[in-house]
């Protein structure tokens, strides 16, 4: 069995077909230990440390950073017995430059046989001088002969590189040089002296040309360096341009250019490419119909602020997100068909929710899921979205965490964002957009009063849920953020 083992880059999930190496965390000569992290990749998900398979030495690595291999592609080479020795090269495999290397006398004692007859002299394929074969480079050898297409006005060359033998042939007289076209940024006066052009009008021309004055050597005073007549009758006068304040004239706006030297071309790869692909499939698959609800959330708000003055919650992260994930959850159990699934010919309803929290990274956009959020209660789940964005945010996602959600809330409030019209995740059939949390006059009380305030945008499929019950199950939800103490009393 052979000590060298090739490492391949493995699917790390969902069906992945590609991944670029982001970074080597061993290089060749390491001693490695089995499950050791030696490579960084990221896939259409999430950048993921790949662990070793075997123990032993680094051998070679094969793709350097930057690159994207498929799966299934040899990416390193272990030795797993680097203490057996030096490895022993097969005769097969030793390198070219061990081979004793011909010498030219035995190259030119080997003759080529003719293939359908000699070849004349000439003729690639024929011989050439020094005993070669006469070839094009990067083709084999050919019996026909070489043709050059003629140039322009010139004489054809001849097909044949060997003189006729009836008579000297005369050489073709050189092509004469094609006329030089002058530049025409310079002009040129009657004498045929080269004049650089100036701006001048055609009354200052004849004024300069009347008082004999040379407009090339003066530096024009008026708008865009235009020469004035005051230029020309100090330059005929002899009298240098007045000491009084300087007229700065503004500057020029250039021309509006829409080159490629202005453009950034951005590969579509990793997360940014399974982004595009996913919401693609979705948007034109799964009919989208998106409903909004602005809730008074004042009460919630102070809910939030008792909940952290509680000795038990002081070391909690407490935020207005945490209210909605359990609104949300909560409205599922009263509402189980939005927690669904189209398959076709059948509609799958399941019973746990794995709640997806939209999560802004580096890398693009991804939602990361927390399994079965519904069991968990409000401090688990408040830990559980914590670690889900802190892991988002240091670029450490999984693919399992990314895969399997059933319903999704996106926080664009945190932007400053109002609300949105989200587009579903493929395979769910609901996601929630949560808007900012402004202070906002609202009647509260038979009286306007400043109030926080959100709105909320949810987008559904329409094909599993109707209107009613999409507005039901927003409806629950704005009725939780309104009053979360009433709503747990209600409904639990």
């Amino acid at each position: 069995m052979s000590r060298i083992k090739e490492f391949n880059l493995p699917d790390l999930g969902e069906g992945l077909t590609e991944g670029e190496i982001l970074a080597w965390l061993v290089k060749v000569g390491d001693t490695i230990e089995l499950n050791q992290p030696i490579v960084e990749v990221e896939t259409a998900k999430a950048a993921v440390e790949i662990p070793a398979k075997w123990a032993g030495q680094v051998r070679a690595i094969f793709h350097p950073e930057g690159t994207t291999v498929e799966v299934g592609t040899p990416i390193i080479s272990i030795d797993t017995d680097p203490g057996a020795g030096p490895l022993e090269e097969s005769t097969t495999g030793a390198p070219a430059a061990d081979l004793p290397t011909p010498s030219a006398a035995s190259l030119a004692a080997v003759e080529v046989a003719p293939s359908e007859g000699a070849i004349e002299p000439g003729l690639i394929g024929g011989p050439a001088p020094g005993g070669r074969t006469a070839v094009l480079v990067g083709y084999g050898p050919r019996t026909t002969a070489a043709k050059r297409r003629p140039r322009k006005g010139g004489v054809p060359a001849q097909a044949s590189a060997a003189p006729a033998p009836s008579a000297p042939v005369a050489p073709a007289p050189a092509p004469a040089p094609a006329p030089v076209v002058p530049d025409p940024a310079p002009a040129a006066n009657g004498n045929g002296r080269a004049v650089a052009l100036v701006l001048a009008k055609p009354p200052v021309r004849k004024l300069a040309k009347d008082l004999g004055v040379d407009l090339t050597t003066l530096t024009g005073s008026g708008p865009l360096g235009s020469i004035t007549r005051e230029d020309v009758q100090r330059a005929a006068s002899g009298t240098p341009a007045a000491a009084g304040p300087l007229t700065v004239t503004a500057p020029t706006t250039a021309a509006a250019s829409f080159g490629a030297d202005r453009e950034q071309r951005i590969p579509v790869k990793g997360v940014r490419k399974l982004t595009a692909e996913n919401m693609s499939r979705s948007a034109f698959t799964a009919p989208h119909v998106t409903e909004f609800l602005t809730v008074d959330v004042t009460r919630a708000m102070k809910a939030l602020d008792r909940l952290r003055e509680r000795r038990e919650w002081r070391d909690v992260r407490v935020s207005p997100l945490l209210l909605v994930a359990k609104a949300v959850l909560l409205a599922v159990k009263r509402h189980p068909m939005v927690n669904s699934t189209w398959a076709g010919e059948e509609i799958v309803v399941k019973d746990y929710v794995n709640l997806g929290i939209a999560a802004a990274t580096e890398r693009g956009l991804i939602v990361p899921n927390i399994k079965d959020a519904g069991r968990l209660s409000l401090r688990e789940l408040a830990n559980a979205m914590t670690d889900l964005v802190q892991t988002a945010k240091a670029g450490k996602t999984s693919p399992t965490d990314m895969s399997g959600g059933t319903l999704t809330i996106t926080n664009v409030g945190v932007f400053g964002v109002d609300t949105g019209t989200p587009i579903l995740p493929p395979g769910e059939s609901a996601i929630l957009a949560f808007g900012a949390v402004r202070e906002m006059p609202w009647v509260h009380k038979g009286k306007v009063r400043p109030r926080l305030v959100t709105t909320l945008g949810l987008s559904f499929d329409h094909r599993i849920i109707d209107g009613e019950l999409g507005s039901k199950f927003l409806r629950d939800i704005g009725d939780f953020l309104a009053d979360p103490e009433a709503a747990l009393l209600a409904w639990t």
